[in-house]
């Protein structure tokens, strides 16, 4: 069965409230959809969303990505040798994660509806046993002043979430700070994973997390404390702190993870698919953290359903992922789509329905024509 045809188009949803890091601050999702069909008439979804600050890519990038190079290097291919495409696809052109994953996850969704399979029974194949048919995840907490960001805190535990994401970077005696009013706020049986977006210098990130230990405020991880590319810092900061470091940033390929796990850059990988290219290269990372005995975490960037049901499939279908930050849908004010796993709440339930399960969403699509 051959690819057929490739379409484009744009999805918008507002947030419930704007989401705020060190980094940037977004009110609502605008992301580019991809619709892949075979000629059959079977189609699969993916989703890409510009994340300029981290990945590089807007969505002019993304489109003349996927118009100028991705499409027309694949359109034709046998969709039977799925390796063969991400190869053909990798090497068309360099960088451009995002494109790559929106694609990537469309022929995934689409090979898995071939093979009348859901997309994490078929990832998980090899080793059934490590299936889970539903997930956790957490919830971010957005960089603020410190009451609001108690308050929303708040408001997610007696709204059933048990794990919160929260965001710092803006200061460490200022982030301590927040932590510290955050647990008073929720009391010690919830779960507290601080994410500081590369906000921190070297030595201010080992501060920071010190003073965090020395209060007993009892934080489960620290996610990316300094900039991506500074990989003896975060070889620094995790040889010089007890508390567990999470490489976000600083990892983007395989050979991005191999680095961290050799050097000891981190504790744990966060696995993200538009930081990865898709699912294909996910897996690879996955499978290296296995040989290496890394726990992973599965996350997304801010994405609507399409693309964070890919990833919530790659976690149900892989052992060494233990851990699931995919709150984009919570952070939505409507679901657009039909079909696809059901969010409820810091609930994940994955269905037995083929490929990603998304059927339906109201998305004008525009083909691409290749010349």
């Amino acid at each position: 069965m051959k690819i057929k045809r490739i379409d484009l188009g744009y999805i918008k949803i507002p947030l419930v409230t704007p989401f705020k890091t060190a980094l940037r601050t977004v009110d609502s999702i605008h992301d580019l959809i991809v619709k892949v069909e075979a000629e059959d008439g079977t189609y699969g979804y993916g989703e890409a969303p510009a994340t300029a600050v981290i990945t590089g890519d807007t969505r002019e990038s993304i489109e003349a990505a996927i118009r100028g190079y991705i499409a027309p290097s694949i359109i034709g291919m046998d969709l039977d040798d799925l390796d063969e495409i991400m190869k053909k696809m990798e090497k068309c052109i360099a960088k451009n994660t995002s494109a790559k994953a929106a694609v990537d996850i469309a022929l995934y969704d689409l090979y898995a509806k071939l093979k009348g399979q859901p997309l994490f029974r078929l990832l998980g194949a090899d080793k059934p046993q490590e299936i889970k048919t539903e997930l956790e995840t957490d919830i971010t907490i957005s960089v603020n002043e410190t009451d609001e960001m108690v308050r929303d805190s708040i408001r997610a535990v007696q709204g059933g979430f048990r794990v919160l994401k929260v965001k710092v970077g803006k200061g460490g005696a200022k982030d301590v700070e927040r932590i510290r009013a955050i647990r008073e706020a929720i009391g010690p049986d919830a779960v507290i994973r601080v994410d500081a977006n590369q906000g921190w210098s070297r030595e201010e990130a080992v501060r920071t997390i010190r003073a965090m230990e020395d209060a007993g405020l009892n934080i489960e991880l620290v996610e990316q404390p300094v900039s991506y590319h500074d990989f003896k810092g975060m070889q620094y900061v995790t040889s010089q702190v007890e508390t567990p470091i999470l490489a976000d940033e600083s990892v983007f390929s395989y050979e991005d993870a191999v680095r961290i796990m050799e050097e000891h850059g981190a504790d744990l990988i966060n696995i993200k698919l538009m930081k990865t290219g898709g699912i294909h290269e996910a897996l690879r990372i996955c499978d290296a953290a296995e040989q290496f005995g890394v726990q992973c975490m599965t996350g997304c960037m801010l994405e609507s359903k399409v693309s964070v049901s890919a990833a919530a499939h790659l976690a149900a279908a892989r052992g060494c992922i233990t851990m699931a930050d995919l709150d984009g849908p919570s952070l939505c004010s409507e679901d657009p789509y039909t079909g696809g796993p059901i969010y409820r709440d810091p609930k994940i339930l994955l269905p037995e329905d083929a490929g990603i399960g998304i059927s339906k969403m109201p998305v004008v699509f525009e083909k691409i024509n290749i010349d």
